[in-house]
């Protein structure tokens, strides 16, 4: 993964395109902290589709355990 900041990316957008279609992945940086990250469409969107499904089968078979002090609502909030 290579890192970039704001106005390069905006300047050599095209560029930038181009690598990403040939599979680079990059994260956009504005005043020194990402903001952003440019990855391949199709590969990265289905490694965090599987990637999310996994976590929410393994959270729906798994026991509750500790004490919750907050609602679904909460973390929606947040």
């Amino acid at each position: 993964m290579k890192t970039i900041n704001a106005s390069e990316a905006n300047r050599h957008f095209s560029r930038l395109l181009r690598e990403v279609a040939q599979g680079e992945t990059y994260t956009v940086v504005s005043r020194g902290k990402p903001v952003a990250s440019i990855a391949p469409a199709g590969k990265e969107a289905s490694l965090r589709r599987q990637a999310k499904k996994a976590l929410l089968e393994r959270l729906n078979h798994q026991s509750v355990t500790g004490d919750r002090d907050w609602t679904r609502d909460d973390l929606d909030r947040e």
